[in-house]
């Protein structure tokens, strides 16, 4: 996202954290992304009146309470709609949105797919812990299949929806994914996440602690994650495991797991190329997963150039406004209208 900024707004953490008590379970992990954003906005450069922070419903949408900013905590699945309003009614907003893998992607995903498609200038984190918290503990739309919950005892037969796709197919021009245990990770995808013209997706891994609590261990925990994780640099070849001595490379049209070494050097792998207009690259990332594959962190895609829903719309009303002149009566008749006399 790209709004006017000025490099002396002086601003602090402290400026954007509010009296409010923070109301989240101890140990969730939505007060680690909670401190990264807030940590991140006074390095924007931006005036701290041109953010804006909408959330729809869940455990994460209760972040405008604790954003010393404008904000609007709306209904179930419609914060897209009103940051989409927010947006057209006043562009040189820094428009943050605020949702989880139920609010975005079970009772909100048809608005999420039409903000990302239009390409609104505007920042979509998405929490992902893989279960409803708020209502405490029911399966989610990704959560795992065979996941037992409250509303699943005998095991989840869903097919579970990948953000990442969700994003890419929707034609997002950026997506990434992060981890609410990486603050540095955060900061500088956030960041990156402003900067970009257009929609900005992220999907954070986001460990609720009371209703599935680990459920992203298997590739995060200190343990394994140099084995399970992929970090991905623009330019860089794919490279991973705690000894750097695995890698990505394509067999056809599949990705496969190759370990470094005499047979296989690294002009052999695959090298990151988030801007690729072709969308297919980061859709092989998007389907990289546990356990066959290490799981991508970071910008899978980052297109720019393509013009925003609010400019877009702007320019078409301006041109309305001239062709119509200052009479309000003309701008709403046309050229195609009919006078009926009695």
């Amino acid at each position: 996202m790209s709004t006017t900024s000025t490099d002396e707004a002086g601003l602090t953490k402290k400026d954007f954290v509010t009296p409010n008590d923070v109301r989240w379970c101890p140990g969730c992990g939505d007060y680690a992304i909670l401190n990264a954003v807030q940590r991140t906005l006074p390095e924007l450069g931006i005036p701290r009146e041109q953010f804006v922070v909408v959330s729809g419903i869940g455990c994460s949408s209760r972040f405008p309470y604790y954003m010393n900013t404008y904000g609007f905590h709306t209904i179930h699945g419609r914060a897209p709609t009103v940051a989409t309003g927010v947006k057209v009614a006043n562009p040189e907003l820094s428009v943050w949105m605020i949702t989880g893998d139920g609010d975005g992607l079970s009772i909100g995903a048809n608005h999420l797919l039409h903000l990302l498609r239009r390409n609104l200038d505007i920042n979509v984190l998405l929490f992902n812990n893989r279960i409803y918290g708020l209502t405490k503990g029911q399966y989610s739309p990704t959560s795992e299949v065979g996941k037992k919950t409250k509303s699943t005892p005998l095991g989840s037969v869903d097919h579970p929806i990948n953000p990442l796709l969700f994003a890419l197919g929707s034609e997002a021009t950026f997506v990434a994914r992060t981890l609410d245990t990486d603050m540095k990770h955060m900061i500088q995808t956030f960041k990156a996440a402003q900067a970009h013209k257009g929609t900005s997706f992220i999907e954070v891994f986001q460990n609720c602690v009371i209703f599935n609590d680990k459920t992203f261990d298997s590739v995060t925990a200190r343990t394994v994650k140099g084995d399970q994780l992929l970090v991905l640099e623009e330019g860089q070849p794919l490279i991973f495991g705690s000894d750097r001595d695995k890698g990505i490379r394509l067999n056809g049209l599949d990705p496969e797991i190759v370990t470094l070494g005499d047979d296989v050097k690294e002009e052999d792998l695959l090298v990151h190329q988030p801007s690729s207009p072709n969308s297919a690259y980061a859709g092989i990332l998007a389907q990289m997963t546990y356990p066959t594959f290490p799981t991508p962190v970071g910008i899978l895609r980052q297109l720019d150039g393509r013009e925003t829903y609010e400019d877009a719309l702007c320019q078409q009303i301006e041109m309305a406004r001239s062709n119509a002149g200052d009479n309000l009566q003309g701008l709403l008749t046309g050229k195609n209208s009919w006078v009926v006399e009695g």
